[in-house]
């Protein structure tokens, strides 16, 4: 990504609250069109960092550019950024239209544009013919669209979601990634996207920052982050993981990289089958190895032919080996 331009950098910066808590020394070149996503668990520093890129917090030290020009003086009405929040902040009183033209006025955009540029942003969507309607007319699904159409109505440099499909179902929430995901390739803008589910961090993100106790763990590719875990907590925070001490280390190795054998013969580990529970085209089962309870994913055809209690052995593919928390390069 060298050769492409940097649309927005963090340096150094530092947020810290009265109790001590927050972020310090964060450094972060974000590129143009890209999706990074901030993952972590609740009090990780991710929505810190968000607010200070939105001007919704003061920074205590560093800079923060887009485009090259220092932001951090500018209240957040007056920066290059839009953000959508998870409870989608539109105003009940108003109609979809007034709510899309609200961020308009404030930003003094000539009244002439509002029709078109509404009428275009409500096709992106998929919420033509929604106008008229107030936002208590609307599923938690379409208030979402509405609240990231009103985002990008002003044309940021730099579109902000803070958590924004947290609140909807299962079913919705994947719909509303795939819609995000077209809209971000579509129209080519920034994204910074600030979730705890890891699932979706994987399928939205061109990059992602694993960040635990206010710092980035790694910082790397959805495959790099998945395939290539630099420490314990990113080997355990993305995907299924399975760890196993021995000789003062631990070996992570993911489910779909054991291979599962009946009997027992000189593989690596020696177990026998403890659960089996059909995921429809393939089985999980745990096995039990010592204290250690071991999950891995098998063809259904390998699993008809066991059943609770039978002896199996397990062969070790792909893996990765910490030590101290930080993977071993021995």
């Amino acid at each position: 990504m060298s050769d492409r331009k940097i649309k927005l950098q963090i340096k150094d910066m530092t947020k810290k609250y009265d109790n001590g808590d927050g972020v310090a020394h964060i450094n972060l070149d974000v590129y143009e069109g890209e999706i990074v996503t901030f993952l972590g668990p609740s009090g990780c520093g991710k929505s810190t960092i968000l607010r200070t890129l939105g001007g919704f917090l003061d920074v205590t030290e560093g800079d923060i550019t887009i485009d090259g020009k220092s932001i951090i003086a500018l209240p957040p009405e007056k920066r290059p950024t839009a953000m959508v929040f998870q409870s989608y902040n539109l105003w009940p009183h108003m109609t979809i239209y007034e709510n899309l033209a609200f961020g308009l006025k404030l930003r003094k955009i000539p009244k002439s544009t509002y029709d078109p540029d509404i009428k275009k942003m409500l096709e992106l969507v998929h919420m033509s013919g929604s106008e008229k309607k107030y936002p208590g007319q609307l599923s938690g699904g379409q208030q979402q669209r509405i609240a990231i159409a009103r985002s990008l109505l002003l044309k940021p440099s730099l579109l902000l979601l803070d958590e924004p499909f947290s609140a909807l179902d299962a079913k919705i929430r994947q719909e509303m990634r795939e819609e995000l995901k077209k809209i971000q390739n579509d129209l080519g803008i920034t994204v910074i996207f600030v979730t705890h589910d890891q699932e979706e961090a994987m399928a939205l993100s061109h990059r992602i920052v694993v960040m635990n106790k206010g710092k980035f763990d790694q910082v790397g590719t959805p495959e790099e982050i998945y395939d290539d875990p630099q420490t314990l907590h990113v080997a355990s925070f993305i995907g299924e993981m399975n760890f196993i001490d021995a000789d003062g280390k631990t070996i992570a190795v993911r489910p779909e990289d054991l291979t599962v054998v009946k009997g027992t013969d000189k593989a690596d580990l020696n177990a026998t089958v403890r659960t089996s529970m059909l995921m429809g085209h393939y089985v999980s089962l745990t096995a039990q190895y010592g204290e250690n309870i071991i999950k891995c994913f098998v063809d259904r055809d390998v699993a008809e032919d066991l059943e609770v209690g039978d002896a199996i052995s397990l062969a070790i593919g792909k893996h990765t080996i910490f030590k101290d928390g930080v993977r071993s390069k021995a």
